[in-house]
């Protein structure tokens, strides 16, 4: 009879699609960097959000993405979801080809990065990356970038040191992506033009006119910097915490998703931790696909639970 009994409860374990060991007590506050761009902001508070629903207690800080990379190989830092490739691949690919990193999974494709201006800018001419010398004097000789130390403006100011499209007469105005668009937003209310750094998804390509500029040579990546996303964690990440590492490998976002979030944060005033709740209100069904196969943190069925803390 006792037999019996083992030898039911072993085949309930194994069909069990939840049937995880218990994770240890340091897997409960995984780290996320948080490159303060506000794509990244949203993914990472959407992300976790869930797993505070399902008993985590996710912290984030605020660092570049230089530091990030060095505090992922660090072991300091535990999950990144904002590692834009191949952007960022000179960067990404020596830590991840010596095993410092661990890249989860893509959780954006569709994206794209680069030169972007106003699209009256575009409809006066310049609509490739050889044309913007010529606009050089309306353009106040300025390109205008993101934070100091991003790979973006690492690939700008090789660019102008280089005279890679003749370049070298620039300068590039660094900013936060806020202070970015501030200027943008001014250049284009003005009716003036205005060369910048511009990406999506973003809520800037809803909110303005604007138009990318092609044949790049591949100065942002191929086709002219389409982007993929990916998520990336420290070294071992997965493997000493399974339940997370599942959650992370189920986790992607759509372009259309990330617009959404992000103009609940940059137009509707809301912090990113307050829009995904709000997205996560709006599209519950995501959560269908991003915890299947996953647990709360003691071990229990993530889909109703995350359902009924998030008030679904």
């Amino acid at each position: 009879m006792k037999r019996k009994l083992v030898a039911t409860m072993l085949a309930c374990i194994a069909a069990a699609p939840h049937a995880y060991a218990a994770e240890p007590e340091t897997c409960q506050t995984p780290s996320f960097s948080d490159v303060g761009w506000t794509d990244i902001s949203a993914t990472t508070a959407t992300a976790s959000t869930v797993l505070k629903a399902l008993g985590y207690a996710p912290e984030t800080q605020i660092l570049s993405v230089a530091v990030t990379f060095e505090s992922l190989k660090q072991g300091d830092t535990d999950v990144f979801l904002g590692n834009w490739m191949p952007l960022q691949e000179p960067i990404q690919k020596p830590l991840v080809d010596a095993g410092d990193i661990e890249v989860v999974r893509p959780n954006l494709e569709g994206a794209l990065i680069g030169f972007a201006v106003p699209k009256t800018t575009f409809d006066a001419g310049l609509k490739t990356y050889a044309d913007i010398a010529k606009f050089k004097d309306k353009l106040d000789g300025k390109i205008y970038g993101i934070e100091s130390g991003s790979s973006a403006n690492t690939t700008i100011l090789k660019a102008i040191s280089d005279n890679t499209f003749d370049l070298s007469k620039f300068e590039l105005v660094e900013s936060s992506e806020q202070g970015m668009l501030a200027q943008v937003e001014r250049a284009i209310n003005g009716g003036k033009d205005i060369l910048f750094f511009g990406w999506r998804p973003h809520p800037m390509n809803v909110r303005y006119e604007m138009e990318y500029l092609t044949d790049g040579k591949d100065m942002f990546g191929p086709n002219d910097g389409a982007a993929t996303v990916l998520t990336d964690t420290r070294k071992g990440l997965s493997a000493e915490c399974p339940n997370l590492g599942k959650f992370l490998s189920n986790l992607a976002f759509t372009v259309e998703a990330e617009d959404k979030m992000m103009a609940y944060v940059l137009d509707d005033g809301l912090e990113p931790a307050a829009a995904a709740e709000r997205w996560l209100k709006e599209n519950p069904a995501a959560l269908d696909g991003w915890l299947d196969g996953v647990t709360t943190f003691t071990g229990e069925p993530a889909l109703p639970a995350a359902k009924k803390a998030l008030g679904l």
